[in-house]
């Protein structure tokens, strides 16, 4: 690309040094400002680290602008029981300012990062320029087969969470950021099923999570694992989604046949006690360890000890602890939906069918007892686990496949552009 694009990028979580929302939003900035002259609209609040960042590592062709709203209006983000009102009077204050430059500058091109949610819209394709959706997720759900195991507050919450999504839909301004989208970045097949719904006519699954390289070098550095007993973790807000109870069941059924086996897990959540009584009523008390929140220097420790990630979520469009795992070379063994079901293949790891809780259970349980008995299959895994997260899930290839994007964009708007991945090329689905 010869001449530098002039790009603005919404990015309400914006922070360096940070995963999930905050840190898909300062990568997304940090790789656009390689080629392109960037313009960001971002929260207030993320100054102070963002500038602390800069005197390290400037990024002097990016402007930021930091928008505000009244301090009347954070009332409705307090306990988060208004956070999608207060973004959306947010989004319409960051629109005016990007329509200012827009006005200043004549502005190539829009992306919106942050919030990576599809059913929160944006006011950015009121401007009438090509306009880059996402990554953006959202779209699954706990298959209806598992609901059953959920406690009542569980169940409600999956209800709610349905209506409330479906509610969204009906949006008139969602409607219209769907229609509009030059394009529309999926993290899941399920996301990308709901944006064509909503009148996308390209859609791309591409994951939102990647690490930087300087990450990818350390996680590579943990050696692997050939001591025994042969340990399975789990890592995440104990949360009734996130399947722990079949990872403790299936793990239960495994132990019986090794039973020097342990599971770990690490994180904590309203489910802890729950989750601990089951593991007494299974008789596993004595091989799981809950190690509650820990710090990334004890998480990479207690990772290091451990030969395999059990992550049994039952609907997440992240899971970044998944592609961290791999970048280790711990083999991952996951439930074949959301995003783990798009990043873990067959050559880096096991993927279970979600047909109900009891064949999970038990596939998930086969699974541990394949990767404890085949070593030769574990090194297999671990180095195909590596060698995917340096081909696609590394920041910087990913902001060079942004850049093809962008430029493709421009050049042929009527055409489908295709995102490379590594040595495969990935086709955008398109509406006729």
């Amino acid at each position: 690309m010869h001449n530098p694009l002039k790009i603005l990028i919404s990015a309400y979580a914006c922070e360096p040094g940070k995963g999930s929302e905050p840190g898909v939003g300062w990568n997304h900035v940090r790789q656009a400002a390689r080629f392109h002259d960037v313009w960001v609209t971002t929260r207030s609040n993320n100054r102070a680290l963002i500038q602390e960042a800069l005197k390290t590592a400037p990024m002097p062709n990016v402007r930021w602008i930091y928008v505000d709203l009244p301090r009347w209006a954070s009332f409705w983000k307090r306990g988060q029981r208004g956070i999608r009102l207060y973004y959306l009077l947010w989004q319409f204050a960051a629109y005016r300012q990007a329509r200012q430059v827009h006005s200043e500058v004549g502005l190539d091109l829009v992306h919106h990062v942050s919030f990576v949610s599809y059913w929160l819209p944006t006011f950015l394709p009121l401007l009438r320029v090509p306009f880059v959706w996402g990554p953006v997720g959202g779209g699954e759900s706990t298959p209806r087969s598992f609901r059953n195991i959920f406690s009542w507050r569980g169940r409600m919450y999956e209800a709610l969470r349905e209506f409330a999504r479906s509610l969204a839909e009906l949006s008139p301004l969602l409607r219209l950021t769907a229609r509009r989208a030059a394009i529309a970045l999926a993290t899941t097949k399920e996301t990308a099923t709901r944006l064509e719904s909503l009148g996308c006519k390209r859609v791309c699954v591409l994951a939102e999570c990647a690490l930087p390289e300087q990450e990818i070098t350390e996680l590579r550095a943990i050696p692997a694992n050939e001591a025994s007993p042969f340990r399975a973790l789990s890592l995440g807000r104990l949360l009734h989604w996130k399947g722990f109870e079949l990872g403790l069941r299936a793990f239960a059924r495994f132990q019986a046949h090794f039973p020097d086996a342990e599971y770990w897990l690490i994180g904590d959540g309203p489910e802890r006690h729950g989750l601990e009584r089951l593991a007494g009523e299974l008789g596993i008390a004595k091989k799981v360890i809950f190690w509650g929140q820990l710090s990334r220097d004890q998480v990479l420790e207690k990772l290091a000890a451990c030969h395999v990630l059990l992550f049994p979520s039952l609907h997440d469009s992240g899971g970044w602890v998944t592609i961290e795992a791999m970048a280790a070379g711990r083999p991952v063994i996951c439930l074949d939906l959301g995003g783990p079901g798009v990043r873990v293949t067959e050559a880096t790891g096991i993927k279970i069918p979600a047909l109900n809780p009891e064949q999970a259970t038990a596939d998930l349980a086969a699974g541990l007892e394949l990767l404890a008995t085949d070593p030769t299959r574990l090194a297999q895994f671990a180095l195909a686990s590596r060698l995917r997260v340096d081909q696609e899930f590394n920041w910087d290839r990913r902001g060079e496949q942004l850049a093809r994007l962008y430029e493709r964009l421009l050049k042929s708007p009527n055409e489908m552009p295709q995102i490379e991945r590594g040595e495969a090329v990935l086709a955008v689905r398109q509406r006729s």
